[in-house]
């Protein structure tokens, strides 16, 4: 167990500084407000002339004036009170602003300010904690640490755990509330007098700051904060977060696990690297921002501790600032565009996401030109001493000339940045910040930088010089979104099949690999497996019928109806993604409703509902998502007019019973791919509510669907939905699709036999091709195979688990955080020390750059991993295909471990 340990009693001792001023009366209404908030007037406009003159006189004298006004700021920052002391925290951490000794008299902020009274602690204690002399076995009335809003106290509870109390200093909650009203009506009152003020829109900027600032005194909202970082750093190699006793916090007490390491101040003491250490400092700081969107503000030195072994405990989350899923993808955005150095995106991308209200600055080329030059400047000509606060002096320069500024949140980012920056720089003075940034935002960028990509030139190409040619051939007459030109994750290195059976590849350049991706799921039984082929040669030689009925046709329906019991009806179509379509028409032809509703991270084919939120770019609230589409030409009506929602979630239950009137249905996985898994006690209240409020249910089965099961998901998780689409397997590996469901539900796709009836009330779904002889002759001879041989999901199931142990076990050996999801021949793999439920969170955490390297490392040695890693087992693979696989990842991991692909 880590446990704190107190900084010695000489680095203990503040240097002598006056106490702040007494807290206000109790501010119990807006008269006791108003007057205390003269009253503080009344001491700034005092306390700067008294210091102003002090200033005057002192530099007249002194031998050292950076350190003589240091002095002097820090006296009056910490006479002021608490919302004044943060400002000299950050000054603390700022070496590259100020001189190394002046930045040091800032510095005693971190663990120098003076606690409360003992008569107040009592007071606070009496008040929070009652019966607080018998609650603890011990309780030390002394202060290890004391802040501008709160001190902390050891303790051990009655069970012997011991344990520190941060307490809220009595009368600071009134002091920033005064302090805070304060400022803001002297920035309002500026705001009418000059200029200047009016072109920062500093009123409004500090108007969203403010509550930041009053929360830091609720411990309870301290306390949940602290918990969802913890949470976020679960398992995190070198991150810690001290547990939170939430039973024993109270609204100005939180409790939480009592640590013992190296305070900050004293990072020199650390006997891990100091560069490593800088650069683990740096990588939280920026994990914060870019994945979790949860960040420290405040990271300066009395806000963490270092062990010896260079894990960091980060503490005292008062302040912490929140991006959203859009301001994450804003700012990935925004760095991509700097390091390929295309200036002029970068300026769009920066100021339409972080410069409000300024439309008018895109237009405006002396804006432009003068913002590109800024970018150039900070990230390309001197990023080699990169500062943030020189960028953002020069950026809010610019943007007060052309009177805007940035958004509160990017204002926020750039403090943790700026605090967080200025902390690594004085653990390691040589440490090249922009580079670290580089690195680390290349980790998580949906690309394949540059050095990765010269890792394989040399490798991969070598190998196959015919694909490439293909690949790079400028007059390519195909373009092809899923392999030559795949959609925003780029395949560097695509492969040309020129033959496939059972479980392996041959590419054009004679390379043979075992393959891992079943064509994204139709190959169950492998490729080229003769149950498909015998169907489909007969098939052929009866003249391949389409657009007519056909006795194939017929027995695919049957075999899919047989499979999902009841009075089940199907429709047939060429493709999953059609059926969807044609399931989302019939649902809404049935209900006579227009909205659908589907969930966050699910993928639907390439229509543009079935995209919404889908798989790369989210939006909104992780609780109530708002739609956005995941690509360009999308009908914005349609996007913005579905209701999407989290797997799993309550709160989704409680949105469908809010929005029914209007919902015609609800679309889902219910397996979904990138999970591999299922929530059958969710899924069976789904069905219950939506039947409830007469909402219909609409199973996207299309990788699931015979795969996992025979009939699919809802088979092992006891649930029916109203339709059911279908794809890749019933095709028996040709494009095919259905829709299956409760007839009085599918029969709105049958005609009345009245055309003026079914133009008003019936869906039409018809398609040439749609069970065509060929697909269905295929598809039925498949799914009865599957029918007839149970025992094949059975060696499907044991298959998975046998590899999935293996792949977990190799990524142990190697040291790579890794999570591995398998089931029923499905598997997702990603590199991520955390077990995130949400898809928008694995999205988040994910080494995209090591994800699409693994893919090439596998290649080398043979076998095919697709680079978005759904991967997919077929009944041809034998466990000494997969011993193949498990070896070749364990030999991979060593060789991207060896070449830095990893943090450890």
């Amino acid at each position: 167990m880590l446990e704190m340990t107190l900084p010695d009693a000489e680095a203990a001792q503040p240097r002598p500084a006056p106490r702040p001023a007494s807290s206000p009366r109790k501010v119990d209404g807006p008269v006791s407000l108003v007057l205390a908030g003269a009253k503080e007037a009344v001491r700034l406009t005092f306390w700067i002339i008294v210091y102003g003159v002090r200033a005057a006189l002192t530099l007249r004298v002194a031998r050292n004036r950076e350190v003589a006004i240091a002095r002097l700021v820090r006296g009056f920052l910490l006479r002021m009170g608490p919302m004044y002391i943060k400002a000299g925290q950050v000054l603390g951490t700022q070496t590259g602003l100020i001189t190394a000794a002046g930045a040091e008299e800032f510095r005693h902020f971190f663990s120098g300010v003076d606690p409360m009274e003992r008569s107040e602690l009592h007071a606070v204690l009496e008040q929070e904690i009652p019966d607080w002399r018998t609650r603890y076995q011990t309780f030390d009335e002394e202060a290890i640490a004391a802040g501008s809003v709160a001190q902390v106290h050891r303790a051990t509870l009655r069970d012997g755990t011991p344990v520190v109390l941060k307490i809220v200093k009595l009368g600071v909650r009134d002091q920033l509330t005064v302090s805070t009203w304060t400022l803001d009506k002297i920035l309002r009152v500026a705001n009418a007098l000059f200029p200047a003020v009016r072109a920062y829109d500093a009123v409004n900027h500090f108007a969203e700051i403010r509550p930041l600032l009053v929360e830091q005194c609720d411990m309870r909202a301290e306390a949940q904060k602290q918990q969802a970082i913890l949470d976020n750093f679960s398992g995190h190699p070198f991150v810690r977060v001290p547990a939170v006793h939430h039973e024993e916090s109270t609204d100005e007490v939180l409790v939480m696990d009592y640590v013992d390491a190296i305070p900050g101040e004293h990072a020199e003491r650390v006997r891990f690297p100091a560069p490593e250490l800088a650069r683990r400092m740096q990588d939280t700081v920026y994990t914060m921002a870019f994945f979790h969107g949860l960040f420290h503000v405040d990271p300066h030195p009395g806000n963490m501790m270092f062990t010896d072994d260079g894990v960091l405990i980060m503490l005292d989350f008062g302040l912490v600032g929140h991006l959203s899923e859009d301001d994450k993808w804003a700012l990935a955005s925004f760095y991509y565009a700097c390091i390929r150095g295309e200036w002029q995106l970068a300026v769009e991308r920066f100021t339409s996401a972080f410069v409000p209200s300024a439309p008018h600055l895109l237009s405006d080329p002396t804006y432009t030109e003068a913002m590109q030059a800024v970018l150039k400047k900070h990230f390309d000509e001197i990023s080699d001493h990169w500062s943030t606060m020189a960028f953002f002096d020069d950026a809010t320069r610019l943007l007060r000339e052309h009177r805007a500024r940035v958004t509160t949140a990017f204002s926020l980012l750039g403090l943790a940045f700026l605090t967080g920056e200025g902390v690594v720089s004085v653990i390691d003075p040589q440490i090249n910040v922009w580079e670290n940034a580089r690195r680390f935002t290349d980790r998580f960028s949906p690309f394949m930088s540059d050095d990765v990509k010269n890792r394989f030139d040399d490798l991969i190409e070598a190998q196959i010089p015919l694909s490439m040619a293909h690949k790079n051939d400028p007059n390519r007459k195909v373009i092809a979104p899923t392999h030559f030109d795949r959609y925003a994750l780029p395949s560097a290195y695509p492969l040309i099949v020129e033959s496939a059976k059972g479980c392996r590849l041959t590419d054009i350049d004679g390379n043979e690999y075992i393959d891992l991706a079943s064509g994204y799921g139709p190959h169950i039984l492998g490729y080229g497996t003769p149950v498909a082929i015998e169907a489909i040669s007969k098939s052929v030689n009866q003249g391949a019928v389409n657009a007519l009925g056909n006795v194939h046709e017929i027995e695919l329906a049957e075999v899919i109806a047989d499979a999902f019991g009841g009075d089940t009806r199907v429709v047939l179509s060429n493709s999953g993604t059609e059926s969807v379509i044609m399931a989302l028409r019939i649902a809404r032809a049935h209900t006579g409703k227009q909205r659908v509703a589907k969930f966050e991270g699910h993928y639907h084919g390439f229509s543009d509902q079935g995209m919404v939120s889908s798989w790369f770019r989210y939006s909104g609230a992780a609780s109530s998502p708002n739609p956005i589409s995941n690509s360009a030409g999308a009908q914005e009506a349609l996007v913005k007019d579905t209701l999407v929602l989290q797997y799993g979630s309550e709160r989704s239950l409680q949105r469908i019973a809010q929005h029914a009137g209007e919902l015609a249905a609800v679309i889902l996985e219910p397996m979904p791919a990138v999970q591999a898994g299922y929530n059958a006690q969710f899924l069976t209240s789904l069905v219950e509510t939506c039947r409830r409020h007469g909402v219909l249910v609409i199973f996207d089965e299309v990788v699931s669907g015979f795969r996992v099961a025979y009939g699919g998901a809802q088979t092992l998780a006891g649930v029916t939905p109203d339709l059911t689409c279908l794809g890749k397997i019933i095709g028996g590996g040709l494009p095919g699709g259905a829709v299956a469901g409760r007839r009085e539900v599918i029969e709105t796709a049958r005609t009345s036999n009245d055309p003026f009836v079914d133009l008003e009330t019936r869906a039409f779904v018809g398609g040439t091709m749609s069970g065509n002889s060929i697909t269905a002759a295929a598809g039925a001879a498949v799914l009865k195979h599957l029918r007839d041989n149970p025992q094949i999901y059975e060696n499907l199931e044991s298959k998975t688990e046998y590899l999935k142990t293996r792949l977990e076990k190799a990524a142990v050996e190697v040291g790579v955080p890794t999570q591995v999801k398998g089931a029923r021949s499905v598997f997702s793999l990603s590199f991520d020390y955390a077990r995130p439920t949400l898809v928008r969170d694995q999205m988040a955490g994910t080494n995209v750059k090591a994800t699409l390297a693994l893919s090439y490392y596998m290649r080398s040695h043979g076998v095919y991993l697709p680079e978005l890693h759904t991967m997919l087992l077929n009944d041809a693979h034998s466990i000494g295909d997969l011993d193949i696989v498990a070896d070749a990842f364990a030999e991979s991991l060593s060789e991207m471990d060896s070449e830095g692909f990893f943090v450890h």
